[in-house]
């Protein structure tokens, strides 16, 4: 185990309008794990939301950008300069609409695909160099992206999101503890979680 502090970022949009929104699934995943260590994500700063404790034995800071997604990285950018955070040590959790609902791709590094907020941190950061988990909302219906992913998840995909929480959670606690080869055998599966 190292002493290194590990940056973990959920992306979305602050504000009541789009809580629990398919957009948010980064920041719903980061208030599942946070909620699971006893941590609440409420403190302003780098322009955002965070917290600062322990999981799995390992300083960790918590971070929901507030700056609206196409802007993620300025938030990214600001706290990992701070705590001088190599990008290999910033997590990343996000939705992505080409997954379906209850999927998750864990990689170590890789491009933004179509997601802003991706190319955000991305370009911020200089580096595509870092963990991301991608949590599942398609699959990609026809009509406008914009109000495809700012519309409420329905209660009635609740439960099987609420299960991509956790499993993305747990593939946070996973990586904290280097076992990131686990956590893509785990979920990098090809259907939907049971």
């Amino acid at each position: 185990m190292t002493d290194e502090r590990w940056l973990i970022v959920g992306l979305g949009n602050p504000g009541k309008r789009y809580e629990n929104t398919w957009h948010n699934l980064g920041r719903l995943a980061l208030r599942t794990l946070a909620d699971r260590h006893n941590l609440t994500v409420n403190k302003i700063r780098f322009k955002g939301l965070s917290t600062e404790g322990f999981i799995c034995g390992q300083p960790v800071l918590l971070l929901a950008p507030e700056t609206y997604m196409n802007l993620s990285g300025e938030s990214v950018r600001a706290a990992a300069d701070y705590y001088k955070i190599p990008s290999k040590n910033i997590i990343v959790l996000y939705d992505d609409i080409d997954l379906n609902v209850g999927m998750l791709r864990i990689k170590e590094q890789g491009g933004a695909g179509t997601h802003k907020g991706m190319k955000s941190i991305i370009q911020h950061l200089n580096s595509e160099n870092f963990p991301r988990i991608r949590i599942g909302m398609g699959p990609r219906p026809d009509g406008d992206m914009v109000d495809i992913v700012l519309s409420k998840i329905p209660s009635s995909d609740h439960k099987i999101v609420q299960k991509s929480l956790d499993a993305a959670a747990d593939s946070c606690e996973l990586i904290l503890q280097g076992e990131i080869a686990t956590a893509q055998e785990r979920y990098n599966q090809k259907k939907e979680l049971d």
